[in-house]
């Protein structure tokens, strides 16, 4: 399978337009058409690659390569602190967050719990 091939398959999986994959990444909706173009003239950079892989739920050695499976390795994490995102919405919002620095994430946390009802805010860290 070539990597135009999987760069679609992973966003179609994920549930995203090209837009709004190209949103979340910060580039151009034209720019993940081409990379999905079947010519395959224009390739993300591995930096890309990596943030696409997490952007959609993949894993990079599968989006890079071919080799392995597509699914996004979970080693590492208990099982017990393991989530399930369901919401495409809360998915694309969790995996903004975890790109974001821990400045901004701090800043998002307070006006996110500021918005909250009473029993679902948690003290600062």
């Amino acid at each position: 399978m070539k990597l135009s091939t999987r760069i679609r398959t992973a966003r179609m999986r994920a549930r995203m337009s090209q837009g709004e994959l190209a949103e979340l990444l910060g580039v151009s909706r034209s720019a993940v058409g081409n990379w999905e173009s079947a010519k395959g003239r224009v390739s993300p950079s591995s930096e890309r690659l990596s943030e696409l892989a997490l952007a959609t739920g993949v894993s990079y050695e599968w989006l890079a390569t071919g080799r392995g499976t597509p699914l996004a390795p979970i080693d590492g994490i208990p099982a017990a602190d393991a989530e399930f995102v369901d919401d495409p919405i809360e998915r694309r919002l969790l995996q903004a967050f975890r790109a974001c620095s821990d400045t901004f994430k701090h800043a998002i946390l307070v006006v996110v719990e500021a918005q909250s009802p009473p029993r679902n805010r948690r003290s600062a860290d």
